[in-house]
């Protein structure tokens, strides 16, 4: 009996966390100039304030480590095992698995502003490539979504582009990556994690004071399990509206 053929991973360079290079990838594929990612230059009080309100998406890169992937695995199973069924509750969320190698970074973006296509004016060219993706994409699994990003080749293009074009040069593709990408949004009140190694959406409950107030929290948490690690670091969507 022929052995089946296996699939070959598809593999991208790694997106900087670069706010720069970021919004040239949004603004020159449809995402209104008023939208715009920035830096967070720390999570203290007196260096958040320096964030333009409203933010409406946070992305943050962080190591993947032993102790992160023992707390992912038992994060899980445990909402899992409290919510059988967290996948029919998540449905309405615009949610990506991540199959394409060191496209976190792009999920995340994909994540950012899917989670905000409501909003008036996001948009600056209906047909332009983010727009179109979100359309297509609206009312497919999490799996299908990733199939389609697998074939999508202007998005490949672009990721290409913007991996390219960062302030530090790109890696190849052989180097092993050990960072990672993760959107932070707010969903009728309630702060999600959204992360395409993840297997769904994960809720973080009913946001008391703000999106970003409630994400450094957690984004605190994460630090708090590698004190060791110092690759720790955020971008913010915001919207001048």
């Amino acid at each position: 009996m022929t052995p089946p053929i296996e699939k070959q991973k598809i593999k991208w360079l790694p997106l900087e966390a670069n706010p720069d290079v970021w919004n040239k990838i949004i603004h020159d594929n449809g995402v209104a100039s008023n939208w715009s990612f920035c830096d967070v230059f720390g999570f203290d009080p007196e260096l958040l304030a320096f964030v333009p309100q409203p933010v409406e998406a946070l992305i943050f890169l962080f190591p993947i480590t032993d102790a992160y992937e023992a707390h992912r695995r038992e994060t899980n199973a445990q909402i899992k095992a409290k919510q059988p069924t967290v996948f029919e509750d998540t449905k309405h969320i615009h949610f990506f698995k991540q199959t394409i190698s060191n496209a976190c970074g792009m999920i995340g973006l994909l994540h950012a502003l899917a989670n905000n296509k409501q909003k008036p004016g996001i948009f600056s060219a209906d047909d332009a490539l983010f727009p179109s993706i979100m359309r297509q994409t609206k009312d497919m699994t999490p799996n299908e979504r990733a199939a389609f990003l697998e074939t999508c080749a202007p998005l490949a293009q672009v990721h290409a582009h913007g991996a390219e074009s960062g302030q530090t040069e790109a890696p190849s593709l052989e180097e092993q990556i050990y960072l990672h990408f993760i959107c932070f949004v707010n969903i009728d009140g309630v702060l999600y994690q959204l992360d395409g190694r993840q297997e769904f959406p994960v809720s973080h409950g009913p946001i008391t004071n703000s999106l970003l107030e409630d994400t450094v929290v957690v984004m605190k948490e994460f630090m708090a399990r590698d004190p060791e690690e110092a690759n720790f670091s955020a971008i913010a969507l915001t919207s001048d509206q």
